[in-house]
């Protein structure tokens, strides 16, 4: 008798194939619990104000890539969610397209928020309409808060990472002081922040001169009453820095530009306390132009927020040109 070619099947072939399925279905099965994310197609990650701008206008008020999947669930290779904070005038969407795309890439989680908006304020940057961080700043630090809970109560976890541009940077250290942040707050990370204020490349010391002093509402119109709360020697400054720059418990990590011509002079962006790491981007790398406006998109200066966010995976920044405003 001839046996029918594939017909015949040795003993337990049934049975081993049967294993065989049940086994990949397995590793399958499993390959999605340990690796939920391995599958998430990579964001772009372009690093310019230019291309940013232009996301922002096309998402008004909306989120930047990679941000704000309250599916998402933190590893643990990066235990900590990222809450990114946009500075005076700017949104989200705008402020964190890049690095929200890069932290994305990494495997975070990352949420976004717009905060301080005023009703009826149009001057901001492209797409930032309301613009943000214009209203009192304790105001935006209690938006903060509210938000960070949301963040901790749909990840489960009980502590963020913190990193934020410009008022961004510095607002949130009102939240870990005075609102109750410290214990739910892990590191914070500020670009160019205004943590001791700004003499607005001299401008306070002018308004000094008028009746009234620096506080006389005349910059109100374009930024709203955050510009002059983050005057050099403000009652809010004075309030927010009394008895020390850090809290008990919290990172922080300052990386600063020298050519920062919005917080002036650029070593007030820096702090000084325990636990503290202050950047100083030209010292790091000459060839590092980027001011104020750049540092969201300077690829030296993110490379420093990824190191700080995971100093297990640091690398060096790779030091090439960035240019000021746009960045690269």
């Amino acid at each position: 008798m001839t046996a029918r070619r594939g017909g015949h099947r040795g003993p337990g072939g049934g049975a081993l194939a049967r294993r065989l399925r049940l086994a990949a279905a397995a590793l399958a099965l499993c390959a999605g619990l340990i690796a939920p994310g391995a599958a998430r197609a990579a964001l772009p990650v372009v690093y310019s104000s230019v291309a940013a701008d232009a996301y922002a206008l096309a998402h008004t008020n909306g989120s930047p890539p990679g941000a704000n999947d309250w599916s998402c669930r933190p590893s643990a290779r990066h235990p900590y969610p990222v809450v990114l904070v946009p500075g005076t005038l700017e949104n989200m969407a705008g402020n964190w397209y890049t690095l929200s795309s890069l932290l994305s890439n990494e495997g975070y989680c990352v949420f976004a928020l717009n905060y301080g908006q005023e009703p009826g304020r149009v001057i901001g940057f492209p797409g930032a309409l309301p613009p943000g961080g214009t209203g009192h700043i304790e105001n935006s630090a209690a938006e903060l808060a509210s938000f960070v809970e949301r963040v901790l109560a749909a990840t489960g976890v009980a502590q963020v990472d913190i990193v934020g541009h410009s008022q961004g940077g510095m607002m949130p250290r009102y939240y870990l002081r005075f609102l109750g942040g410290a214990p739910k707050v892990h590191m914070l990370v500020g670009l160019s922040p205004s943590n001791h204020g700004t003499t607005v490349d001299g401008l306070t010391n002018l308004l000094a001169l008028l009746p009234g002093g620096p506080e006389t509402g005349l910059l109100e119109p374009l930024c709203g009453p955050s510009c002059e709360e983050q005057f050099r020697g403000s009652p809010f400054m004075r309030k927010l820095n009394a008895g020390g720059d850090t809290v008990p418990g919290v990172a922080y990590t300052v990386i600063e530009t020298q050519y920062d011509e919005v917080v002036t002079p650029y070593s007030s962006a820096f702090l000084s306390g325990p636990d503290v790491t202050n950047i100083d981007l030209q010292r790091q790398c000459a060839l590092d132009a980027s001011d104020h406006l750049a540092t969201p998109f300077d690829h030296i200066a993110l490379r420093d927020v990824l190191n700080a966010l995971d100093p297990a995976e640091a690398r060096k920044p790779v030091c090439s040109p960035v240019l000021p405003i746009v960045g690269g």
